[in-house]
């Protein structure tokens, strides 16, 4: 795997990414964001707020200023009901710049947000828990349901150091 240099900046300083992620987001989770679905992706990227009050989200863009991918530091997600969040969310990286690190970059802006912003704990509801969970320090701490199916929730504790 070559890992992809990209530039991580917060989605309020790339508008114009708008309505890419919005479509990309209609692609990956159709039943929530499509037509027959409760989402509308558009309007939930454009919440995006820079001022520690979330939802957060970044973009990961190449040297040419194209997107490769976003995630988002949310209030809730699925598994709220049971955990008290804040929530790593919409991570989303484009297929043909898969397993390139990009992911992994989004990730980690993400959980420096979170710290920065002063949350103690970050948490993740996936269907894919080895996706980075192991090597990040992420731990498993339930499952729950989704329209996807089963889910597990797993979650980051603030590191000694950044405190």
């Amino acid at each position: 795997m070559n890992r992809l240099d990209c530039q991580i900046i917060s989605l309020t300083r790339a508008p114009p990414t708008i309505p890419v992620l919005a479509r990309w987001f209609v692609e990956e989770w159709a039943s929530y964001y499509g037509p027959d679905g409760p989402g509308d992706a558009e309007s939930d990227l454009r919440a995006c707020r820079d001022d520690g009050v979330l939802p957060y989200s970044v973009v990961a863009l190449d040297a040419e200023r194209r997107v490769l991918g976003t995630a988002s530091l949310k209030a809730e997600s699925i598994g709220s009901d049971r955990f008290p969040g804040p929530w790593l969310a919409a991570l989303l990286v484009s297929p043909r710049h898969r397993r390139h690190g990009v992911g992994s970059q989004l990730v980690a802006a993400i959980e420096t947000a979170a710290w920065r912003f002063g949350h103690a704990e970050l948490y993740v509801s996936t269907d894919r828990e080895n996706l980075f969970a192991r090597s990040r320090g992420w731990t498993r701490v339930g499952v729950t349901q989704s329209r996807r199916g089963r889910i597990v929730v797993l979650r980051l504790t603030r590191p000694a150091e950044t405190l």
